[in-house]
């Protein structure tokens, strides 16, 4: 019967690092893209009925831009892990309705939230996880 490993190994720590990056690839330039289009960030967000609109794309700039960056060095990899899947769900309910959207878009919003839920399981899983070693925490 073979037993748990809990020290993580080499191989571990890269594919946690590679998965890091990738992850780090989807927000970051989303955030800067907010952050250079802030006023079409907030028309957006105002035509899905959200109310406060302008604080609605500072958190997003703040989440994917700044906790992407976190994320991606390895800085308080759990909880802001943790953050980035409750965004990133909450993005998926928000601006991906897939059941209510026109035929014509109902395809598309459905494979954009699931990506976004996708997307939360792999946050979830560096939350559950860490970062290895290469990253902040772990030096």
């Amino acid at each position: 019967m073979a037993t748990a490993n809990t020290a993580p190994n080499p191989a571990q720590d890269t594919l946690a690092l590679i998965g890091r990056i990738l992850i780090a690839y989807l927000f970051i330039p989303a955030g800067i893209g907010k952050l250079m289009g802030f006023g079409g960030t907030v028309g957006y967000i105002t035509s899905v009925g959200l109310p406060l609109p302008e604080v609605g794309a500072v958190i997003a700039i703040v989440v994917e831009l700044g906790l992407g960056i976190a994320l991606l060095l390895g800085f308080k990899t759990r909880w802001t892990a943790i953050a980035m899947a409750i965004f990133t769900v909450a993005a998926a309910l928000f601006f991906h309705k897939y059941w209510s959207a026109p035929d014509a878009m109902k395809m598309m919003q459905q494979i954009n939230f699931n990506k976004n839920i996708a997307i939360a399981g792999g946050l979830l899983a560096l939350a559950a996880f860490g970062p290895g070693r290469f990253s902040i925490d772990k030096r």
